[in-house]
């Protein structure tokens, strides 16, 4: 039987040489100058090329509800954390873990806050 590997992420061989395009989608729930620069700012600072922006309208209002901006960049593939992978499977299958792990990335959105309703509900 073969050893399983317990160090470093492997690459898979065919991805080792070649980049890749990774992409990266931001979720903003308060759309307004201010969070829509400081997300691109951030980004771009951290080396992501920005490619577009999408926003999803509410039916009653002209202010967009969210915003998604998209980002690309080249680089070379994540490695695969077998070990890693096999634990977070085991802990989901025998009921230790329910929630998705955190991510080390900054959080970049923020909660729109409650606003008072001025017409009729519906």
């Amino acid at each position: 039987m073969p050893k399983k590997a317990q160090g470093k992420p492997r690459i898979p061989p065919a991805a080792r040489e070649r980049p890749v395009v990774q992409h990266k989608v931001v979720e903003l729930s308060l759309v307004d100058e201010g969070t829509l620069e400081r997300t691109l700012n951030q980004w771009v600072g951290e080396g992501w090329t920005f490619e577009s922006l999408h926003f999803a309208m509410r039916e009653s209002s002209k202010r967009p509800a969210m915003a998604f901006v998209l980002f690309t960049r080249e680089g070379l593939p994540a490695p695969v954390d077998e070990h890693s992978i096999r634990q977070r499977l085991r802990a989901l299958s025998e009921g230790r873990e329910r929630h998705a792990p955190q991510t080390s990335a900054p959080p970049v959105s923020a909660h729109e806050p409650e606003r008072p309703r001025t017409g009729p509900r519906r």
